[in-house]
């Protein structure tokens, strides 16, 4: 995801050169926040099957892991600035192999609470490595080419979030056939089972949750592993030592001024706010939209685990579109760009909601591409003009990035009462306000 092109205003001493060594070795931590942030698409469905959930709870998964980004982006940011940027990262790392591993007991038990406390734990540990390893790929090196690095990163960001996807659907959503003739059971025919057969669903319930749920041990140990060995290898690699940090939390910089007077500021925090939600709700509902009888059997997708490999395709987009974008936004202006991208979003997204087959299908995953570059332009129209106050605003904006909590989750709320087709109207929604902003809501202004 491009959320983390926020930090690109990083002012710090560089030197001459870029480091490559620490480049390569830092560019690995954006490929695994990617991996993991996108695996979240093809998690859903698994619990979804596991534990029986409608749409609403499902997306709480979401919730939790977004959250994370508000909560504790301030606290990581201190953090930062009370040991450093390496052990920050060390630190991110470790939290988020603990919040993997976290996935192995709630997969013995099984517990959905247990998952929600991982995902939880997982972000956490994520939002401290957005906030030490962003602003240390910009002082690198040389401050004129720091917009490039922090670009390079991005682009293996993205690719974590496309292979991420295939890689799930293998080992997460492949058909499991399970040796227990069982067929979970709605909750209205849940209470009107008497005593015994209650007793004797539950336990079949049980073993049957056991049997899916193990499916998860192995990837999320093996995603332990990697993050571990990877804190490690930061740990012992000798990065260049940064002294200087940019504080980029929500109420920081500098001044006494009111970040809340800046009208293109504030719109551009809840155009973040739109853009964050509706690319991680679109992402999460995918598997289970190209599933559903208007599209599934007319495209061949008859299985979870065809259905999460297409969804590679949607990530895909956002990375090549990434590419072409940061040439176009060299010629074009920003707020243009951003206008009519989000207008074509959502157009696209309507064209699948009214339609079926091929013709949803590729409409869908055509907004991905035109997703790619939504976030840096928004960012950068919404600290336009902001002289000392740049740090309040981009704390702010920031902190906006809890859309991928809250609208995730309304949209579930949506999809259990008028389906998961029609759903989709929430990210339309979304993209609408997004290309009023790009071509009015972003002119710099303040109002007092």
């Amino acid at each position: 995801m491009a959320m983390a092109n926020a930090n690109q205003a990083v002012a710090a001493p560089s030197t001459n050169q870029t480091n490559v060594g620490a480049m390569a070795m830092v560019t690995t931590l954006f490929f695994m926040w990617g991996f993991i942030t996108a695996l979240n698409d093809v998690l859903i469905p698994k619990l979804q099957d596991i534990f029986h959930l409608n749409y609403a709870t499902a997306m709480l998964v979401q919730f939790f892991f977004f959250l994370a980004y508000f909560v504790f982006a301030w606290p990581s940011g201190k953090l930062v600035e009370i040991i450093g940027y390496k052990k920050t990262m060390v630190t991110g790392l470790i939290t988020m192999g603990v919040g993997a591993l976290l996935f192995v007991p709630a997969a013995n038990v099984p517990s959905f609470p247990f998952f929600l406390l991982g995902f939880a734990v997982l972000a956490t540990g994520m939002t401290a490595l957005q906030v030490s390893a962003n602003p240390y790929v910009s002082v690198l090196g040389p401050a004129r080419t720091a917009s490039s690095r922090l670009n390079l990163t991005q682009g293996f960001n993205s690719l974590g979030t496309t292979i991420a996807p295939w890689i799930g659907s293998h080992l997460i959503l492949a058909t499991v056939v399970s040796s227990l003739a069982f067929k979970q059971r709605t909750p209205d025919e849940v209470k009107q089972l008497s005593g015994s057969e209650l007793s004797s669903y539950n336990l079949a319930l049980h073993n049957y949750q056991l049997q899916l749920a193990d499916k998860l041990k192995v990837p999320y140990l093996g995603i332990a592993l990697a993050l571990l060995l990877l804190g490690l290898a930061i740990a012992v690699y000798k990065l260049p030592r940064i002294e200087a940090t940019q504080d980029f939390r929500p109420g920081t910089g500098g001044t006494n001024d009111s970040i809340w007077k800046y009208r293109h500021t504030v719109l551009g925090a809840l155009g973040i706010f739109t853009y964050v939600g509706a690319e991680v709700a679109i992402g999460s509902f995918l598997v289970k939209y190209f599933l559903a009888d208007y599209i599934g059997p007319h495209v061949g997708i008859y299985t979870a685990e065809t259905a999460g490999k297409v969804l590679s395709l949607y990530w895909g987009g956002a990375m090549v579109g990434r590419f072409i974008g940061s040439a176009v936004l060299q010629k074009l202006r920003s707020n243009t760009v951003l206008g009519y991208a989000a207008l074509v979003a959502a157009v696209l997204v309507c064209t699948s909601m009214l339609s079926g087959g091929y013709l949803a299908l590729i409409t869908i995953l055509l907004v991905g591409f035109f997703n790619s570059t939504m976030f840096p332009s928004i960012f950068t129209l919404g600290i336009a003009e902001l002289g000392p106050m740049t740090g309040k605003g981009s704390g702010l904006l920031i902190a906006a990035i809890v859309g991928g909590a809250i609208i995730p989750l309304v949209q579930g709320v949506i999809a259990d009462r008028i389906g998961v087709h029609h759903a989709f109207i929430l990210p339309v929604l979304c993209y609408v306000y997004i290309a009023y902003y790009g071509f009015s809501g972003s002119k710099p202004m303040r109002t007092a």
